[in-house]
């Protein structure tokens, strides 16, 4: 509902009902709207039915409040009615930053470390291990890489990152509990790995969920994950989490041998629709890799979370940001490699397309090299409109074939690991492809 020449701000609470702000205090409502509430919330309420709220519309000026709701960042105009001035503002307990896209700040020197989220709506799709082999690729290639653990909840990355060497005392639970009182400061947070790159100079860092605990101190873990999520005035939860991944940068930038800060950050983020997930896509990385197999669970589940962005009028800006990676991809006589690959690529496509512009143009795929390219609608970000041959489209999966030697295998215990066949074959596509979206933009 709008009236003319008047703002309407539609606020829906956390159990999901409606209440009409109507914006009045600068400009006066026409006559006929003098008795705005009684004349319309009647009929407001029976179409909104359970979901009315305990006023369903009401006038600005009436408000206490009314300058905090209306100046709101968090209010997004309909994406149905770009040009009409009904905005939204969702009041939700968690979930609330899939609808808060921003970039990373860059530092006072004008530089900034590179971000890259790895995350899975679906847990047990190869996303740490995928991490930690790209990681070794990257330090490889000469650069400092940092991989930060964000599963929480199971934690597991920095071990397999560390190879063997004694972890930090404290994990990026303690900086976010302890940022939560101001008592951050001074905590060791990160740990050179004994990795020694193929080549260059390089340096991989981890920066685990859990350290290793204070000798003779009980570490508590589940405790401190009790309190990790709650927000503080002046502290919430996305501000403490970007501050954690902060202090690791700085972290190894103070006992690192060149004095730099990372060139790139690795972000193993939690599977789900979590807080975590939303925080580490929508504002701490340059680049999410999106992990999925070609099943309905996968489609599903990154269909929401993409339908989430459009509703919220983020779409634009998250979509570059995308990747889609096909892990654990089979080859069998029963369901072949390219046939795979295809049908992936097919839903991945349909999935995606919410988040493309309507008009889709054809272009033909470049079979001259096997090297991955930047398409056209990434040089041009205003024409974002790839089609579905395009293999450098966020839709256009990058392969990790399944291999059963890494079924089971702990790849702690087992050195070298990362160095068997196997594992050059499954990450064949996977490592020289992440690496070019990465390095570009490093």
């Amino acid at each position: 509902m709008t009236t003319k020449g008047v703002d309407v701000l539609a606020v829906r609470d956390v159990q999901g009902r409606f209440t009409l702000v109507v914006d009045d205090r600068e400009e006066q409502l026409p006559a006929a709207l003098e008795n705005l509430e009684a004349d319309f919330g009647p009929t407001l309420e029976r179409i909104l039915g359970a979901y009315a709220g305990d006023r369903s519309l009401v006038r600005a000026s009436r408000l206490f409040s009314a300058e905090v709701l209306l100046s709101s960042e968090r209010a997004v105009t309909d994406p149905g009615q770009p040009n009409g001035r009904v905005r939204l503002l969702e009041n939700t307990i968690v979930g609330e930053d899939w609808g808060h896209v921003s970039s990373p700040i860059s530092e006072s020197d004008g530089t900034r470390t590179h971000r890259t989220a790895l995350y899975g709506f679906k847990g047990g799709v190869g996303r740490s291990t995928a991490t930690a082999v790209l990681a070794r690729h990257l330090v490889d290639q000469g650069l400092i890489v940092l991989v930060v653990d964000l599963d929480l909840e199971s934690p597991g990355v920095g071990p397999l990152v560390a190879g063997g060497v004694e972890l930090p005392l404290h994990g990026v639970i303690d900086h976010l509990v302890e940022a939560a009182v101001g008592n951050e400061e001074g905590l060791e947070y990160v740990a050179r790995s004994n990795y020694q790159p193929r080549g260059g100079r390089g340096e991989l860092w981890v920066a685990p969920a859990r350290g290793r605990g204070v000798p003779g101190t009980p570490y508590a873990y589940v405790d401190k994950l009790n309190r990790v999520y709650a927000d503080v005035p002046g502290a919430d939860f996305a501000e403490r989490l970007e501050r954690a991944v902060h202090a690791c940068e700085e972290a190894v930038a103070r006992n690192g041998e060149s004095g730099r800060r990372p060139d790139v950050v690795l972000l193993d983020s939690r599977a789900g629709i979590h807080d975590i997930a939303a925080v580490t896509i929508s504002r701490l990385c340059d680049l999410a890799l999106l992990f999925g197999t070609d099943n309905a669970q996968t489609w599903q589940g990154y269909g929401d979370l993409f339908a989430a962005w459009l509703s919220s009028g983020q779409a634009p800006a998250i979509r570059e940001k995308l990747r889609i990676v096909a892990s654990m991809v089979p080859d069998s006589p029963l369901r072949p490699q390219a046939a795979y690959l295809r049908s992936f690529r097919d839903h991945a496509w349909e999935c995606f397309s919410l988040l493309y512009d309507d008009d889709v143009p054809a272009l033909a795929p470049d079979t001259s090299s096997r090297e991955p390219r930047l398409s056209p609608f990434q040089l041009n970000p205003g024409n974002f409109t790839p089609s579905l041959e395009d293999d450098a489209a966020p839709h256009h999966p990058i392969p990790i074939l399944f291999e059963p030697g890494l079924v089971g295998l702990d790849t702690v215990a087992v050195p070298g690991w990362q160095d068997n066949a196997f594992m050059e074959a499954a990450y064949r596509d996977f490592l020289p492809t992440a690496t070019l979206l990465i390095t570009a933009e490093t």
